[in-house]
This record gives structure tokens, C-alpha cells and sequence, in this order.
């Protein structure tokens, strides 16, 4: 079938290294993806361009009310939403059994998109993922270093660097032909060997190194809030105070934010290092590649569905119970520098008691 011999000619079996070539060659089967590719995409394209559309629009009801947390949910948003637009091309191409009609220079372009929005999201979520830890564990350091300026320049600096961490990309991938017209998001089998010690460095600096900041980011949160609750329970509030319980919640949605990360992108970067370390790997069972290829392809579609489940969690994880039309508030009508001075004003006049500081500070945060 025409995915056996796409795999064939991508895995250097019928490329330009003939001495690879067996007399029994593995035979993969991908025919497979041509349902399940489409479909999850289809999916991540409808709800990714959804949800985000509406925290978009959300958002820019109330850019008066931008903080650091909005500012980075906004770019994660976009970031998101663009994505899942980078997604109708390849259905269509799956759709068409690997069949690219829509030109080389739009092959380069749906690949790049593909992979720099996929990796400014990740940048996004440890973002999001440090000022939380700074907001929790630093929360004086949070008030003069986490400025609006400073938090638009972070977002600046993370759309450069992942723009020159995946802009190789668009340079590997290209369309070539073996039984038709294909698009590849890697590199053509002449230049297979140098384009893998680029892909692992891309993986290794776009999900292990963030992964990594945002499982120590999350734990230190954790961490730090259950010693403020213990301390909180013996001392001034009953176990069952609506601050434990929203504490207690922050918890819990730290903790499914983190598993949800992992869930998405931990799979899909393991079986496609692998997949690109084989490739060029003498003496691979068949079994082997077969197995480390179906589990690459199906854990794609895992990577896209962190699109939209972003913008899910911001709905969810949104107060409930507000009114449609809540009366005035004095204090909602004060502006962001005065609510700040009073309530410094405040948790500093709590003289000798750090404790109910540590309280006051977390509260104000989460």
C-alpha cells in the first residue's frame, strides 16, 4: 500500500543508502491513521477555535483589568487558537491518504505552524507555571517583578525563542514524491541524519527542560500551600472554612493541570525520540519499529488535544455563582494600585504575626 512504502522511503529503505535495504524488509502497516488522524484533528480544530475564540473575546471585554495571569492565559489562548487553525490542511491530507496538493512552500508552512505553536504553548504553560510559584512562595518578589511591562516583554521573548527553536523546520520539511505528492514533517531521507540531532534538541529544550520547571514550579506550590494549611487549621481556621476548601481546590487543580501537561505532551515527545533514534538505528526488530511507530502516531493526536483542554480549564476553574448583574462594589471601582496599597496596608499591620502575613498573601494570589 502506499503508507507501506512512504515507510519504506522514509525509514532509508528505498532512499539513497541501498546497503540498508534487507531482503526482508519491515512492513508497516499505517492505513490506520487515515481514520484516526483526521478525526482527533477535526475534533481538536473545532473546540480549539471554540474555546479559545470565546476566552479571546472574554479577555479583550476587559483589557482595563489585564493582570499577569490574563496577560499569559491571553497569549496562550492565541497561541492555541492558531494552532488549531494549522490543523484543516493536514486533514485534508490525511483525508487524501498522505496526498499533498496544496504546494511546497504550504507543506513548510502548515509544519512550522504545526510545531511553533505547539512549543509556545508549552513556553506559555511554564510561564504561567512560574509566576504561580513566584505569586505562592515569593509573593514580595511577585509585586515588583512581575509588572505588566515585564510580563508583556516575557511573552515578546517567548514567541522569539520559540520561533528560532523551531524555525529549522521550515526548512526541513518539504514535499517529495514516491508514489505521489507527500508532505513531510521531518526531512527527506538524504538529510534524515542531520535533521535528528536537531529534532532531539528540539524536544529536549521544547517540552524536557519545561517539563521539568513546571513539575518543580507546581510541587513547591503544593508544597508550600498544605504547610500554610496545617498551619492555618491548628491555629486560626477550622478544617472545614471556606479558605481551607478553596485552598484545598487550588491544590486540586494544580495537581490536574500538571497530569493533564504530562498526559498531552510526555507521551508524544517519548515515542517520537525514539521513533527518530531507531530510524537511524542498525539491527531494530521489526516488532520494534512497528511498535514505536503506532504508538508515535497514536500519541500525536494526544499533543493537539492540549489546545483546547487549556481553554477548558479556564472556564472551569472560574468562580461560580456570581450574579448576572452584581450590584455596585466600592471596592471594584478602586484601581488596581490602590486595592494593592490597602491591602499591603493591611497584612502589614499584623505586627509579630507572619503567619496570618503568609495568609493574607496567598489568599490575595490564588
Amino acid at each position: 500500500t502506499a503508507a507501506q512504502l512512504s515507510f519504506w522511503w522514509r525509514a532509508g529503505l528505498m532512499g539513497t543508502r541501498r546497503e540498508n535495504v534487507t531482503s526482508s524488509p519491515c512492513i508497516i502497516d499505517e492505513s490506520y491513521k487515515y481514520i484516526f488522524l483526521p478525526l482527533c484533528y477535526s475534533f481538536t480544530f473545532v473546540f480549539s477555535l471554540s474555546l479559545n475564540s470565546v476566552v479571546l473575546y472574554r479577555s479583550f471585554r476587559r483589557t482595563k483589568r489585564w493582570n499577569a495571569s490574563l496577560i499569559y492565559m491571553v497569549n496562550l489562548a492565541s497561541t492555541d487558537l492558531m494552532y488549531g487553525l494549522s490543523l484543516p490542511l493536514l486533514v485534508a491530507s490525511y483525508v487524501m491518504r498522505d496526498h499533498w496538493v496544496f504546494g511546497d512552500f504550504m507543506c513548510r508552512l502548515v509544519r512550522f505552524l504545526f510545531y511553533f505553536n505547539l512549543y509556545c504553548s508549552i513556553f506559555f504553560l511554564t510561564c504561567i507555571s512560574v509566576h504561580r510559584y513566584l505569586g505562592i512562595c515569593h509573593p514580595m518578589r511577585t509585586v515588583t517583578m512581575e509588572t505588566k511591562r515585564a510580563v508583556k516583554g516575557t511573552c515578546l521573548v517567548v514567541w522569539a525563542v520559540v520561533f528560532i527553536l523551531t524555525s529549522p523546520i521550515f526548512r526541513f520539511a518539504q514535499t517529495g514524491n514516491l508514489t505521489r505528492t507527500n508532505c513531510w514533517d521531518d526531512a527527506i531521507d538524504t538529510e534524515f541524519r542531520i535533521y535528528i540531532p536537531y529534532g532531539i534538541v528540539l524536544h529536549l529544550l521544547g517540552f524536557f527542560v519545561p517539563f521539568t520547571i513546571i513539575a518543580w514550579c507546581y510541587s513547591r506550590v503544593v508544597l508550600t500551600i498544605i504547610r500554610t494549611l496545617r498551619g492555618a487549621v491548628s491555629v486560626t481556621l477550622g478544617p472545614q472554612s471556606s479558605y481551607v476548601r478553596r485552598r484545598h481546590k487550588s491544590i486540586k487543580t494544580i495537581i490536574t493541570i500538571t497530569l493533564l501537561f504530562a498526559l498531552c505532551f510526555f507521551p508524544f515527545h517519548v515515542t517520537r525520540t525514539l521513533f527518530l533514534i531507531l530510524r537511524v538505528t542498525k539491527g531494530v526488530e521489526c516488532n520494534t519499529m512497528r511498535m514505536v511507530s503506532i504508538c508515535y502516531k497514536i500519541t500525536r493526536p494526544l499533543a493537539s488535544f492540549n489546545a483546547w483542554l487549556n481553554a477548558l480549564l479556564y472556564f472551569l476553574t472560574k468562580e461560580k455563582g456570581a450574579r448576572c448583574c452584581p450590584a455596585p462594589d466600592p471596592a471594584r471601582m478602586m484601581t488596581k494600585g490602590e486595592k494593592r496599597k490597602i491591602f499591603f496596608k493591611k497584612i502589614t499591620s499584623h505586627k509579630g504575626n507572619l503567619f496570618i502575613r503568609i495568609i493574607c498573601t496567598i489568599s490575595f494570589v490564588i
